[in-house]
């Protein structure tokens, strides 16, 4: 259901482009563009939870003997701010259909199998050789994951430090063309962010 849209627009690109890695990231622009809205939306949700951050701290030391109380507590803060805590998740999460609908083209598209991109790329269906793209992507994640407001607990924010390098390690292996569309994701999220952070905080 997403793959075959996704092949019909990767051949609209490449008739143009007459390269298909180049196609994967124009398709990446593309959805970037389509998701910017919720996007944005995101982020600034993700600000507001930053801004609640003191007052949640309270309540977890006042109710931290008594989950329910401090869930119930929490929830009441959110209505009254009007703040959706799950509002920065919701792109991420649109986008993994996407994300498997790209990588089922690249896995079994006879258009994409020995496609090269440029340089050391010969083969978006297969792995990076050189590994270079999926290492990029790692430190394009967490340069985002810097730049991104954060509502974690110490604890977890120590963990989420760690997101990157496991997702380096899963990439590894991927299809070359699936990582630059990561990689490309990433990169458009990074100048986005800066330009709310510098703009519109």
């Amino acid at each position: 259901m997403i793959s075959r849209p996704l092949l019909v627009i990767l051949k609209v690109f490449n008739r143009f482009l007459h390269n298909w890695g180049l196609a994967i990231i124009l398709l990446t622009i593309l959805i970037k563009i389509l998701f910017y809205p919720l996007t944005h939306k995101s982020y600034k949700s993700m600000k507001q939870m930053q801004e609640l951050q003191p007052l949640i701290n309270k309540l977890r030391q006042k109710y931290k003997n008594d989950r329910e109380a401090l869930n119930r507590e929490m929830m009441q803060l959110y209505r009254a701010r009007k703040i959706n805590p799950f509002g920065g998740c919701l792109p991420m999460l649109l986008q993994i259909p996407v994300f498997f609908g790209l990588y089922r083209v690249l896995l079994y598209s006879v258009e994409l199998r020995n496609s090269p991109f440029f340089l050391w790329i010969t083969d978006l269906s297969a792995k990076d050789p050189l590994y270079i793209t999926p290492i990029l992507m790692g430190a394009s994640m967490f340069l985002q994951q810097k730049m991104t407001p954060t509502t974690a607990d110490p604890a977890q924010a120590k963990l989420m430090m760690f997101m990157p390098i496991i997702f380096t390690v899963m990439f590894l292996n991927f299809p070359s063309g699936l990582v630059i569309y990561w990689l490309m994701n990433n990169i458009l999220s990074i100048g986005q962010q800066y330009y709310i952070n510098k703009y519109l905080s």
